[in-house]
C-alpha cells in the first residue's frame, strides 16, 4: 500500500487531511511532536519530533510517496527565530527529505497572509506579490517557506502550495475557541463598523483541496510550481461571520467596535509592553490581529478551480449548522 507522510498531522487540519487521506485507501503516516491516541487507534503511523530536527524529519520521511506539509508554528504572536525555526528550517528539512528518498510530491499548506501588507485585498488573485515588510513573524516566515517549495519544483520533485483562508468548524482548536473566548468574557469588539468582506473556508472543504492537489500533482501539471487562494468563494462582512460563530456557541451577537486607527495603536503597544514586560504571553490585540479583522480580505478562487478541480461543497450556510451542532453536543 502507498504511504504517504502528513506533517502536523494531529492538527485541526492535519487530522482531516489524514480523515481523507484513509478514506481514499492510503497508508498514513503522520509527523507531530505531540502523541495523538486517536490517529493511532485509525491505523496511523504516528511519529514524533520537532520539524527543526532534519533526521527526525527524514526518519518520518522514509518510504513515503507524497508528504503533505501541514505543520506549521502558527499564530499573531512569539519570537521571531521559534516561527524561523519551525516553518523555514522545517520546511527545508522537508525538501531535504524529498531529495534524499526520491520523494515525487510535495503538497504544502501556505496562508493567504504571505501576501497581506495591511490594506484591503478584494477579489485577489495569485499574481498579488509578498510585501516588502510583515506585520508578524508568522507570514514573514510562511511567505519565506513558500518560496523554498515552489523554487523547489522540478522534474524530480512537483510541488504545490495551498493558501487556505480562515479554516474553521466543529472541532476547531484555534480561530473558533479564541472567538468565542472573548465574546464570553465580554473582550471581543468589532475593528470598524464589521461590514468589511471576508474569506474564510470550512475545514471540510479545505481538506478536499489538498486531495485535490494530490489527485493533480504531477511533472509538467498546471500546479506544479504554484501557489492557490483556498476559500469556501463566499465573502461575508466579518460581523457577520463573527456573530454567526458566537451565535453557534449560544452566546449574543457582537456588537461593540473600535476604529481601526484605535486598534492598530492599541496593537502596538501592547506589543511593546508585551517585548519588555510579558514576551511569553499573547496580547489581547496587536497592529497585525488590527488589520486582519478590519480590512476587506477575499480572493478570485477560480485558478484553483480550474487547476486543482477544487471546489467547496460544504456552504457556509451548512458549516454554521454544522459548527452549532457540535456546540450542543458539547454541552451534552
Amino acid at each position: 500500500m502507498k504511504t504517504v507522510l502528513v506533517t502536523g498531522g494531529g492538527g485541526f487540519l492535519g487530522k482531516a487531511v489524514v480523515r481523507r487521506l484513509l478514506e481514499s485507501g492510503w497508508n498514513v503516516r503522520s509527523f507531530s511532536r505531540r502523541r495523538y491516541p486517536d490517529l493511532e487507534e485509525n491505523g496511523v503511523d504516528c511519529r514524533r519530533g520537532d520539524l527543526a530536527d532534519l533526521e527526525a524529519v527524514c526518519d518520518a520521511a522514509e518510504g513515503c510517496e507524497v508528504i503533505f506539509h501541514v505543520g506549521a508554528k502558527a499564530g499573531v504572536w512569539g519570537r521571531y527565530s521559534e516561527y524561523y525555526e519551525a516553518n523555514c528550517v522545517g520546511t527545508q528539512n522537508v525538501l531535504t527529505a524529498c531529495g534524499r528518498y526520491g520523494i515525487g510530491r510535495l503538497i504544502y499548506t501556505s496562508s493567504p497572509s504571505v501576501v497581506h501588507a495591511g490594506d484591503a485585498i478584494e477579489g485577489g488573485d495569485e499574481s498579488l506579490p509578498y510585501p516588502d515588510h510583515f506585520e508578524s513573524p508568522y507570514p514573514e516566515t510562511k511567505a519565506m517557506a513558500e518560496q523554498m517549495v515552489l523554487a523547489a519544483n522540478g522534474d524530480h520533485l512537483s510541488t504545490v502550495a495551498l493558501r487556505p483562508h480562515l479554516i474553521w468548524g466543529p472541532n476547531d482548536n484555534h480561530l473558533v475557541p479564541k472567538i468565542v473566548a472573548r465574546a464570553r468574557t465580554g473582550k471581543l469588539k468589532l475593528v470598524g463598523d464589521g461590514s468589511n468582506l471576508v474569506d474564510t473556508v470550512y475545514i471540510d472543504n479545505a481538506a478536499n483541496a489538498h486531495l485535490n492537489a494530490l489527485e493533480t500533482l504531477r511533472p509538467g501539471a498546471a500546479c506544479s510550481g504554484k501557489a492557490y487562494f483556498i476559500t469556501n468563494g463566499e465573502p461575508r462582512p466579518i460581523k457577520e461571520i463573527i456573530n454567526r460563530m458566537v451565535g453557534a456557541a449560544g452566546l449574543p451577537p457582537v456588537e461593540k467596535s473600535v476604529p481601526m486607527g484605535v486598534a492598530v495603536a492599541a496593537g502596538r503597544g501592547l506589543e511593546l509592553v508585551h517585548r519588555l514586560f510579558a514576551p511569553g504571553k499573547e496580547p489581547m490585540m496587536t497592529a497585525f490581529l488590527a488589520r486582519q479583522f478590519g480590512t476587506a480580505h477575499w480572493f478570485d478562487i477560480s485558478a484553483a478551480r480550474r487547476d486543482l478541480g477544487y471546489e467547496p461543497r460544504i456552504s457556509l450556510e451548512e458549516g454554521f449548522r454544522r459548527l452549532e451542532e457540535w456546540f450542543a453536543g458539547q454541552k451534552s
